[in-house]
């Protein structure tokens, strides 16, 4: 695969972006991203971002939210603990946060709904 640098010298000789994606086997949503990183920058570099990034990446958000719906009983202090040894971090305030963002409140299991006589004669028939 070649490089954005190649890309630009493409562009320069007055190549369409199209061409430029089929020359280089590329998306050609991709050649105008970086043709437009190269107008507003002057670089293709990759910029420094703001902020600090997440503690808890994709994937260990996926396996928190798989260990609450296996198993809803389960405090948020036992699952920090499990994904404590899993990953390797101190996450204990982290999983409570990403418990809330994911729309889990509270740790208690389900309670059975309420059926009355008048539903449980519709269901048996």
């Amino acid at each position: 695969m070649q490089t954005a640098s190649t890309n630009i010298c493409e562009r320069m000789c007055n190549k369409s972006i199209c061409d430029i994606s089929l020359l280089l086997n590329i998306l050609w949503s991709t050649v105008g991203g970086i043709m437009t990183k190269w107008k507003q920058l002057g670089t293709t570099a990759t910029q420094p971002r703001r902020g600090r990034p997440h503690k808890m990446t994709e994937q260990y958000q996926r396996i928190l939210k798989r260990t609450v719906r296996r198993i809803p009983q389960l405090s948020a202090e036992l699952i920090a603990k499990d994904l404590q040894i899993l990953c390797g971090l101190q996450i204990s305030t982290t999983v409570h946060r990403e418990l809330h963002g994911m729309g889990f409140h509270g740790r208690a299991s389900a309670s059975k709904l309420y059926i009355t006589k008048c539903n449980a004669k519709h269901q048996m028939q």
